[in-house]
Protein backbone atom coordinates (compact mmCIF):
# COMPACT_ATOMS: atom_id res chain seq x y z
CA UNK A 1 0.00 0.00 0.00
CA UNK A 2 1.52 4.12 -0.99
CA UNK A 3 0.02 6.39 1.09
CA UNK A 4 -1.09 9.83 -1.37
CA UNK A 5 0.12 11.89 1.53
CA UNK A 6 2.57 11.91 3.88
CA UNK A 7 3.03 14.68 6.54
CA UNK A 8 5.02 17.88 5.83
CA UNK A 9 6.98 17.85 8.70
CA UNK A 10 9.11 14.77 7.29
CA UNK A 11 10.62 17.31 4.52
CA UNK A 12 12.59 18.76 7.51
CA UNK A 13 14.06 15.46 8.64
CA UNK A 14 17.02 14.18 6.95
CA UNK A 15 18.22 10.80 6.48
CA UNK A 16 21.03 9.44 9.12
CA UNK A 17 23.98 9.18 7.31
CA UNK A 18 25.29 7.67 10.24
CA UNK A 19 23.12 4.75 10.04
CA UNK A 20 23.76 4.36 5.96
CA UNK A 21 28.03 4.05 6.74
CA UNK A 22 26.94 1.35 9.15
CA UNK A 23 24.71 -0.40 6.74
CA UNK A 24 27.60 -0.13 3.81
CA UNK A 25 29.94 -1.92 6.71
CA UNK A 26 27.37 -3.67 6.91
CA UNK A 27 27.39 -5.21 3.65
CA UNK A 28 31.39 -5.37 3.09
CA UNK A 29 31.14 -8.13 6.22
CA UNK A 30 28.68 -10.18 4.59
CA UNK A 31 31.16 -10.29 2.03
CA UNK A 32 33.66 -11.46 4.09
CA UNK A 33 35.56 -8.41 4.93
CA UNK A 34 36.68 -7.55 8.10
CA UNK A 35 36.04 -3.68 9.05
CA UNK A 36 36.84 -1.72 11.62
CA UNK A 37 34.05 0.23 13.42
CA UNK A 38 34.96 3.61 14.43
CA UNK A 39 31.70 5.00 13.26
CA UNK A 40 28.83 4.72 15.23
CA UNK A 41 29.24 6.15 18.96
CA UNK A 42 28.42 3.44 20.79
CA UNK A 43 30.73 1.61 23.76
CA UNK A 44 32.19 -1.28 23.11
CA UNK A 45 31.74 -2.50 26.55
CA UNK A 46 28.45 -3.91 28.35
CA UNK A 47 26.32 -3.49 30.93
CA UNK A 48 28.34 -3.87 34.55
CA UNK A 49 28.18 -7.16 35.95
CA UNK A 50 26.06 -6.07 38.97
CA UNK A 51 23.67 -4.69 36.27
CA UNK A 52 22.93 -8.02 34.40
CA UNK A 53 22.29 -9.48 37.60
CA UNK A 54 19.61 -7.42 38.78
CA UNK A 55 18.09 -7.86 35.26
CA UNK A 56 17.87 -11.27 35.38
CA UNK A 57 16.84 -10.93 39.39
CA UNK A 58 14.15 -8.90 37.74
CA UNK A 59 12.99 -11.07 35.30
CA UNK A 60 13.21 -14.20 37.95
CA UNK A 61 11.11 -12.07 40.33
CA UNK A 62 8.30 -11.12 37.63
CA UNK A 63 8.66 -7.38 38.08
CA UNK A 64 8.17 -6.88 34.48
CA UNK A 65 5.12 -4.87 34.80
CA UNK A 66 4.25 -1.14 34.28
CA UNK A 67 5.72 1.21 36.07
CA UNK A 68 5.04 5.11 36.97
CA UNK A 69 5.28 7.04 34.16
CA UNK A 70 8.14 8.66 35.76
CA UNK A 71 10.09 6.04 36.34
CA UNK A 72 10.45 3.93 39.63
CA UNK A 73 11.05 6.08 42.58
CA UNK A 74 13.75 4.63 44.27
CA UNK A 75 15.84 5.11 40.94
CA UNK A 76 14.52 8.66 40.99
CA UNK A 77 15.75 7.98 44.74
CA UNK A 78 18.70 6.74 43.17
CA UNK A 79 19.77 9.54 40.50
CA UNK A 80 19.32 12.15 43.13
CA UNK A 81 21.58 10.27 45.10
CA UNK A 82 24.31 10.39 42.46
CA UNK A 83 24.37 14.10 41.80
CA UNK A 84 24.91 14.19 45.45
CA UNK A 85 27.92 11.98 45.12
CA UNK A 86 29.39 13.17 42.11
CA UNK A 87 28.73 17.12 42.00
CA UNK A 88 27.62 18.06 45.57
CA UNK A 89 23.75 19.21 44.24
CA UNK A 90 20.57 18.44 46.07
CA UNK A 91 17.98 17.68 43.23
CA UNK A 92 14.84 16.31 44.58
CA UNK A 93 13.95 13.12 42.93
CA UNK A 94 10.50 14.63 42.14
CA UNK A 95 12.01 16.91 39.42
CA UNK A 96 13.77 13.68 37.94
CA UNK A 97 11.75 11.93 35.13
CA UNK A 98 12.99 8.60 33.75
CA UNK A 99 12.58 7.92 30.33
CA UNK A 100 12.81 5.47 27.54
CA UNK A 101 16.17 6.48 26.95
CA UNK A 102 17.75 10.14 25.99
CA UNK A 103 15.89 10.59 23.04
CA UNK A 104 12.50 9.90 24.76
CA UNK A 105 13.83 12.48 27.10
CA UNK A 106 14.41 15.31 24.35
CA UNK A 107 11.63 14.30 22.73
CA UNK A 108 9.50 14.66 25.77
CA UNK A 109 11.13 17.79 26.55
CA UNK A 110 10.56 19.62 22.75
CA UNK A 111 6.72 18.48 23.27
CA UNK A 112 6.56 20.68 26.10
CA UNK A 113 8.28 23.52 24.91
CA UNK A 114 8.42 23.66 21.02
CA UNK A 115 5.62 24.33 18.73
CA UNK A 116 4.79 25.70 15.14
CA UNK A 117 7.27 28.51 14.69
CA UNK A 118 9.19 28.33 17.71
CA UNK A 119 13.13 28.76 16.67
CA UNK A 120 15.57 27.14 18.49
CA UNK A 121 19.19 27.39 18.69
CA UNK A 122 22.26 25.36 18.58
CA UNK A 123 25.64 24.93 17.35
CA UNK A 124 26.39 23.93 13.95
CA UNK A 125 27.54 21.00 14.35
CA UNK A 126 25.56 19.09 16.63
CA UNK A 127 24.26 15.58 17.42
CA UNK A 128 21.58 15.71 13.70
CA UNK A 129 18.63 14.20 15.88
CA UNK A 130 18.65 17.08 18.38
CA UNK A 131 17.15 19.23 15.17
CA UNK A 132 15.00 16.68 14.18
CA UNK A 133 13.35 16.48 17.74
CA UNK A 134 12.39 20.53 16.81
CA UNK A 135 11.27 19.59 13.54
CA UNK A 136 8.98 17.26 14.68
CA UNK A 137 6.91 19.65 16.28
CA UNK A 138 6.85 21.91 13.84
CA UNK A 139 9.41 24.15 15.07
CA UNK A 140 13.21 25.36 13.53
CA UNK A 141 16.49 24.38 14.40
CA UNK A 142 18.53 27.53 13.87
CA UNK A 143 22.21 26.09 13.22
CA UNK A 144 24.86 28.56 14.17
CA UNK A 145 27.74 27.87 12.73
CA UNK A 146 30.81 27.51 15.21
CA UNK A 147 34.29 26.54 14.69
CA UNK A 148 37.07 25.25 16.77
CA UNK A 149 37.57 29.17 17.91
CA UNK A 150 34.72 28.65 19.85
CA UNK A 151 35.34 24.80 21.14
CA UNK A 152 32.57 23.87 17.94
CA UNK A 153 30.46 25.46 20.91
CA UNK A 154 27.56 28.03 21.17
CA UNK A 155 28.80 31.48 22.95
CA UNK A 156 27.47 34.07 24.96
CA UNK A 157 27.96 36.25 22.02
CA UNK A 158 26.46 34.21 19.51
CA UNK A 159 23.29 33.34 21.39
CA UNK A 160 22.71 37.72 21.75
CA UNK A 161 23.47 38.04 18.14
CA UNK A 162 20.91 35.21 16.70
CA UNK A 163 18.42 35.57 19.37
CA UNK A 164 15.15 36.74 17.62
CA UNK A 165 11.65 37.40 17.61
CA UNK A 166 10.52 33.58 17.14
CA UNK A 167 13.23 32.33 19.37
CA UNK A 168 11.92 30.80 22.25
CA UNK A 169 14.93 29.00 23.58
CA UNK A 170 18.39 27.09 22.81
CA UNK A 171 19.98 23.35 23.11
CA UNK A 172 23.19 22.62 23.86
CA UNK A 173 25.09 19.70 24.55
CA UNK A 174 28.47 19.07 26.60
CA UNK A 175 30.58 17.23 26.09
CA UNK A 176 28.53 17.02 22.77
CA UNK A 177 28.63 14.72 20.24
CA UNK A 178 29.97 15.13 17.32
CA UNK A 179 33.18 16.88 18.90
CA UNK A 180 33.65 15.34 22.08
CA UNK A 181 34.36 19.39 23.48
CA UNK A 182 32.54 20.48 26.85
CA UNK A 183 31.54 23.91 26.95
CA UNK A 184 33.25 26.11 29.54
CA UNK A 185 31.49 26.59 32.93
CA UNK A 186 31.99 30.35 32.69
CA UNK A 187 30.61 30.56 29.26
CA UNK A 188 27.28 28.08 29.95
CA UNK A 189 26.63 30.66 32.79
CA UNK A 190 26.38 33.42 30.85
CA UNK A 191 24.56 31.75 27.73
CA UNK A 192 22.21 30.79 30.79
CA UNK A 193 21.83 33.96 32.34
CA UNK A 194 21.35 35.69 28.31
CA UNK A 195 18.52 32.77 27.93
CA UNK A 196 17.02 33.38 31.24
CA UNK A 197 16.38 37.41 30.39
CA UNK A 198 14.96 36.79 27.38
CA UNK A 199 12.14 34.52 29.09
CA UNK A 200 13.58 31.58 27.28
CA UNK A 201 14.40 27.68 27.89
CA UNK A 202 17.58 26.07 27.73
CA UNK A 203 18.21 22.56 27.53
CA UNK A 204 21.73 21.07 28.07
CA UNK A 205 22.57 17.30 26.70
CA UNK A 206 24.78 15.48 29.40
CA UNK A 207 24.86 12.20 28.25
CA UNK A 208 28.39 11.84 28.16
CA UNK A 209 29.30 14.20 31.14
CA UNK A 210 30.35 11.27 33.12
CA UNK A 211 33.17 10.80 30.35
CA UNK A 212 35.19 14.35 30.86
CA UNK A 213 38.46 13.75 30.87
CA UNK A 214 40.42 16.92 31.95
CA UNK A 215 38.88 18.82 34.32
CA UNK A 216 36.59 18.06 36.98
CA UNK A 217 32.91 17.99 36.07
CA UNK A 218 30.06 20.31 36.09
CA UNK A 219 26.30 19.70 35.39
CA UNK A 220 24.73 23.05 34.22
CA UNK A 221 22.02 22.10 37.25
CA UNK A 222 24.66 24.05 39.44
CA UNK A 223 23.63 27.50 37.38
CA UNK A 224 20.20 27.51 38.62
CA UNK A 225 16.36 25.59 39.03
CA UNK A 226 15.55 26.25 35.59
CA UNK A 227 17.45 24.38 33.54
CA UNK A 228 16.60 21.60 31.93
CA UNK A 229 18.91 18.63 31.97
CA UNK A 230 18.96 15.30 29.48
CA UNK A 231 21.07 12.57 30.66
CA UNK A 232 20.97 8.82 29.91
CA UNK A 233 22.42 5.29 31.02
CA UNK A 234 23.90 4.81 27.59
CA UNK A 235 27.31 6.15 27.28
CA UNK A 236 29.32 5.99 30.85
CA UNK A 237 27.19 3.14 32.13
CA UNK A 238 26.99 1.35 28.70
CA UNK A 239 23.53 0.48 28.91
CA UNK A 240 22.83 1.55 24.82
CA UNK A 241 20.57 -1.15 23.83
CA UNK A 242 18.75 -0.82 27.35
CA UNK A 243 17.16 2.74 25.81
CA UNK A 244 17.07 4.23 29.87
CA UNK A 245 17.55 7.80 30.14
CA UNK A 246 16.31 10.67 32.03
CA UNK A 247 15.03 14.39 32.99
CA UNK A 248 15.69 16.98 35.48
CA UNK A 249 13.23 19.35 35.15
CA UNK A 250 12.31 22.45 36.87
CA UNK A 251 9.50 21.78 39.05
CA UNK A 252 6.51 23.47 36.90
CA UNK A 253 7.62 21.23 34.06
CA UNK A 254 7.52 18.22 35.95
CA UNK A 255 3.45 17.75 35.74
CA UNK A 256 2.91 18.61 32.04
CA UNK A 257 5.90 16.63 31.12
CA UNK A 258 4.02 13.73 33.23
CA UNK A 259 1.29 14.23 31.21
CA UNK A 260 2.80 13.67 27.93
CA UNK A 261 5.20 10.56 29.06
CA UNK A 262 1.92 8.17 29.83
CA UNK A 263 0.55 9.41 26.82
CA UNK A 264 3.34 8.98 24.19
CA UNK A 265 5.20 5.96 26.13
CA UNK A 266 3.21 4.36 29.28
CA UNK A 267 6.51 4.31 30.76
CA UNK A 268 10.03 3.46 30.32
CA UNK A 269 11.13 -0.20 30.23
CA UNK A 270 10.23 -2.00 34.12
CA UNK A 271 13.93 -4.24 33.44
CA UNK A 272 15.95 -1.71 32.79
CA UNK A 273 15.19 0.34 35.53
CA UNK A 274 15.75 -2.19 37.59
CA UNK A 275 18.64 -3.40 36.49
CA UNK A 276 19.86 0.41 36.30
CA UNK A 277 19.50 0.65 39.97
CA UNK A 278 23.09 -1.34 40.34
CA UNK A 279 24.22 1.23 38.27
CA UNK A 280 24.87 3.09 41.32
CA UNK A 281 26.70 0.43 43.72
CA UNK A 282 30.41 1.11 44.41
CA UNK A 283 31.93 -2.25 42.81
CA UNK A 284 30.01 -1.24 39.49
CA UNK A 285 31.16 2.91 40.17
CA UNK A 286 34.50 0.98 39.84
CA UNK A 287 34.61 -0.95 36.79
CA UNK A 288 32.92 2.32 35.01
CA UNK A 289 35.84 4.53 36.43
CA UNK A 290 38.11 1.94 34.73
CA UNK A 291 36.75 2.02 31.72
CA UNK A 292 36.27 6.12 31.85
CA UNK A 293 40.34 5.35 32.46
CA UNK A 294 40.63 3.64 29.34
CA UNK A 295 38.50 5.82 26.54
CA UNK A 296 40.81 8.61 28.00
CA UNK A 297 43.79 5.80 27.16
CA UNK A 298 42.43 5.71 23.72
CA UNK A 299 41.93 9.19 23.19
CA UNK A 300 45.40 9.98 24.22
CA UNK A 301 46.61 7.50 21.48
CA UNK A 302 44.16 8.35 18.60
CA UNK A 303 44.44 12.30 18.21
CA UNK A 304 48.53 11.95 18.30
CA UNK A 305 47.81 9.61 15.57
CA UNK A 306 46.06 11.48 13.39
CA UNK A 307 48.16 14.31 13.22
CA UNK A 308 50.79 12.43 12.16
CA UNK A 309 48.97 10.97 8.99
CA UNK A 310 48.14 14.73 8.35
CA UNK A 311 44.41 15.09 9.96
CA UNK A 312 44.19 18.89 12.18
CA UNK A 313 42.71 18.33 15.07
CA UNK A 314 42.02 21.83 16.22
CA UNK A 315 40.47 21.39 19.63
CA UNK A 316 41.27 18.47 21.98
CA UNK A 317 38.12 16.40 22.43
CA UNK A 318 38.10 16.71 26.73
CA UNK A 319 35.07 14.09 26.58
CA UNK A 320 33.00 11.43 25.38
CA UNK A 321 34.89 9.07 22.70
CA UNK A 322 34.78 10.95 19.35
CA UNK A 323 37.29 12.93 17.81
CA UNK A 324 36.65 15.82 15.29
CA UNK A 325 39.67 15.91 12.53
CA UNK A 326 39.72 18.34 9.61
CA UNK A 327 40.93 16.75 6.56
CA UNK A 328 41.12 18.76 3.96
CA UNK A 329 44.84 18.95 3.47
CA UNK A 330 43.92 15.06 2.46
CA UNK A 331 41.22 15.62 0.32
CA UNK A 332 42.13 15.27 -3.83
CA UNK A 333 40.38 17.46 -6.34
CA UNK A 334 36.70 17.50 -6.23
CA UNK A 335 36.44 15.67 -3.16
CA UNK A 336 34.87 15.95 0.01
CA UNK A 337 34.77 14.64 3.93
CA UNK A 338 32.22 12.22 2.52
CA UNK A 339 33.91 10.80 -0.46
CA UNK A 340 37.24 10.44 1.76
CA UNK A 341 35.29 8.23 4.57
CA UNK A 342 33.75 6.35 1.67
CA UNK A 343 36.91 5.70 0.04
CA UNK A 344 38.61 4.36 2.84
CA UNK A 345 36.04 2.04 3.95
CA UNK A 346 35.87 0.56 0.59
CA UNK A 347 39.47 0.35 0.37
CA UNK A 348 40.74 -0.26 4.03
CA UNK A 349 38.02 -1.37 5.98
CA UNK A 350 37.49 1.45 8.51
CA UNK A 351 34.23 3.16 8.97
CA UNK A 352 34.17 6.57 9.77
CA UNK A 353 31.45 9.39 9.37
CA UNK A 354 31.79 12.86 7.51
CA UNK A 355 30.26 15.54 9.23
CA UNK A 356 27.13 15.58 6.74
CA UNK A 357 25.21 14.22 9.85
CA UNK A 358 26.18 17.57 11.85
CA UNK A 359 25.03 20.58 10.02
CA UNK A 360 26.57 22.43 6.70
CA UNK A 361 29.26 24.44 8.36
CA UNK A 362 31.57 21.44 8.96
CA UNK A 363 30.32 19.43 6.55
CA UNK A 364 32.51 19.49 3.32
CA UNK A 365 35.98 19.37 5.88
CA UNK A 366 35.46 17.49 8.75
CA UNK A 367 35.60 13.41 9.77
CA UNK A 368 34.02 11.85 13.44
CA UNK A 369 36.11 9.16 14.81
CA UNK A 370 34.63 6.98 17.27
CA UNK A 371 37.27 5.53 19.97
CA UNK A 372 34.89 3.51 21.21
CA UNK A 373 36.25 0.40 20.04
CA UNK A 374 39.80 -1.42 21.43
CA UNK A 375 42.89 -0.30 21.54
CA UNK A 376 44.03 -2.66 18.89
CA UNK A 377 41.58 -2.10 16.83
CA UNK A 378 42.76 1.34 16.91
CA UNK A 379 46.21 0.63 16.17
CA UNK A 380 44.99 -1.31 13.51
CA UNK A 381 42.60 1.16 12.18
CA UNK A 382 45.70 3.93 11.95
CA UNK A 383 47.71 1.08 10.46
CA UNK A 384 45.04 0.93 7.27
CA UNK A 385 44.33 4.69 7.32
CA UNK A 386 48.36 5.40 6.53
CA UNK A 387 48.15 2.52 3.84
CA UNK A 388 44.93 4.69 2.63
CA UNK A 389 47.14 7.76 2.36
CA UNK A 390 50.77 5.91 1.27
CA UNK A 391 52.05 7.02 5.09
CA UNK A 392 53.71 3.28 5.35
Amino acid sequence: MTFSHLASRLDNIAPFHVMELAKMAAALERQGRHIIHMGIGEPDFTAAPLVIEAAAKAMADGKMQYTSATGLPVLREAISAHYRQVFGLDIAPERIVVTAGASAALLLACAALVEKGSEVLMPDPSYPCNRHFVAAFDGQAKMIASGPEQRFQLSDQMVQQHWGENTRGVLLASPSNPTGTSILHSELAKIIATVRSKGGFTIVDEIYQGLSYDTEPFSALSLGDDIIVINSFSKYFNMTGWRLGWLVLPESLVTPIEKLAQNLFICPSAIAQHAALACFEPDSLAVYEARKSEFKRRRDYLVPALIELGFNVPVMPDGAFYVYADCSALLKDGGDADKLVKNILNQVGVSMVSGLDFGPYTAQHYIRLSYATSMENLQEAVRRLGQFLGKN
